[in-house]
């Protein structure tokens, strides 16, 4: 559900009156039953809500919203459009009960309406965001974000850093492993062969040294190193352009340097529709690409625009479908392998 003064409860309100939704996959809201009540009041939407303590006493119905109820949240004092450590505290826990049910194999992939920093901070929990709570709570070392929208892809070599920090930390074997994630992470959507570009830290990507080394120290022998390793990977090319080339289908996605080297281009080609996936993991989680909206959130005006969340939804059931396929089909050809011997 995400921080609930925010606009996660009304925009999950308008995803799930969508009956295409209950087509692809069998949704359970992790959150608060009285801050879905509210988010349907928001949105205007006429649908039931169904609290549940376990995910086996879901309906699974269009019309009826199945929710694991943390009860969590004391709703006459919650301040819509506002930090606050109740709320923080809340998206908080709703992160790590899904992880565990997915951890379990109760639930299949995780999909995230947005959390708030600040209030998370207020809360005691000292994470930059949903990706370092996921990768602390699956204890995974190597892991990334990556931004789709439409056919455009990016992943990153750093993220929550500043532009200072994060100019230091291009390295090559932090390049190197963006560049497997990248390549997992396509697999992951079912593309046999990802195709993988990778951007130059400086303008025009170094131009031979020019206008800096990075290229030449430290981007060209992590493609070296991954074209060793089996990947299919080109670069470095300037930022300017590679978007665009990946855009028009030359690239399957494309490795960025830092934050808004990627987070720009892709969501300008699609800031509606966008979706964040956490990559390296053991569990699927896509997201919104946007925030809590608090300034629109505390209007309730239910103007909040849903289809990022249903993206996320649908990216998620279909990467679900693949891994869980592909999982099936293994299982089988090895007990028709141990039956042959």
């Amino acid at each position: 559900m995400g921080d609930v003064a925010g606009i996660g409860p009304e925009i999950i309100a308008k995803a799930l009156s969508m009956r295409e939704v209950f087509h692809i996959c069998r949704p359970v809201v992790i959150g608060d039953a009285d801050a879905m009540a509210e988010g349907l009041k928001v949105a205007h939407v006429q649908l039931d809500i169904h609290s549940i303590k376990n995910v086996s006493g879901a309906k699974f119905q269009h019309g009826s919203i199945d929710i694991l109820d943390l009860k969590n949240i004391r709703i006459k004092e919650l301040e819509m459009g506002q930090p606050q450590l109740m709320a923080g505290k809340g998206a908080v826990e709703y992160v790590q009960k899904a992880v565990e049910l997915a951890l379990a194999g109760e639930i299949h992939a995780i999909a995230t309406a947005p959390l708030n920093k600040r209030a998370m901070n207020m809360a005691g929990y000292e994470y930059a965001g949903h990706t370092e709570i996921l990768a602390d709570l699956t204890k995974t070392k190597d892991y990334g974000m990556m931004l789709i929208a439409g056919d455009l892809r990016a992943i990153h070599v750093t993220t929550h850093f500043s532009l200072k920090e994060a100019c230091n930390l291009v390295k090559k074997d932090r390049i190197v492993t963006a560049i497997r994630l990248a390549d997992q992470a396509m697999k992951g959507l079912g593309v046999e062969k990802p195709r993988i570009a990778v951007a130059g830290l400086n303008p025009h990507a170094g131009e031979g040294g020019l206008f800096g080394k990075e290229e030449i120290e430290e981007i060209e022998p992590a493609i070296r190193k991954a074209k060793e390793l089996g990947m299919d990977v080109a670069g470095p090319y300037p930022a300017d352009t590679i978007f665009l080339r990946a855009k028009n289908g030359e690239f399957d996605i494309v490795v960025a340097m830092y934050h808004d080297q990627g987070h720009i281009p892709v969501k300008m080609a699609g800031f509606d529709i966008g979706v964040n996936v956490s990559v390296g993991m053991p569990i699927i989680r896509t997201s919104v690409d946007h925030g809590t909206a608090y300034r629109r959130a505390g209007l309730r005006l239910g103007t909040a625009d849903p289809r990022s969340l249903i993206e996320a939804i649908k990216l998620a059931a279909k990467m679900a479908q693949i891994r869980y396929s592909s999982t099936a089909n293994e299982h089988r050809r090895t007990r028709l392998h141990t039956q042959k011997l």
